[in-house]
């Protein structure tokens, strides 16, 4: 909140925005992401763009954690099946989840200012 704003008293029914569920939010306004785009995506990590290929590494991993991976793959590498995982978790969310929780992050905030004053 701007430290020149008009009002010193927040509008925003509080009550109403903790009471929000995921379902209540509507995101009917933000357009969808289509596969073409995603495809011309350029993922980066600290500002910096990460290439598509991968790299070779060497770790170490708990002779548990390889045999489960290596019972899981059947067919196919464990590797890969390793590589899938670390992918998926690292996706976590959706990005619809992840801005719900940003807005209620963001909301929070606003509510804490407005508060304060």
């Amino acid at each position: 909140m701007s430290k020149n704003a008009t009002s010193k008293v927040s509008q925003t029914d509080w009550a109403y925005v903790d009471a929000l569920q995921d379902e209540d939010i509507d995101l009917s306004d933000i357009p969808e992401v289509t596969e073409d785009q995603m495809a011309r995506a350029v993922l980066r990590i600290g500002g910096n763009p990460v290439p598509r290929n991968k790299v070779r590494i060497t770790m170490f991993l708990d002779a548990a954690v390889v045999a489960y991976f290596k019972a899981q793959a059947g067919g196919r590498g464990y590797q890969t099946l390793i590589n899938e995982t670390l992918k998926e978790n690292i996706r976590g969310h959706d990005i619809e989840t992840i801005m719900r929780r940003v807005i209620r992050e963001e909301l929070i905030t606003v509510m804490e200012l407005t508060q304060a004053t």
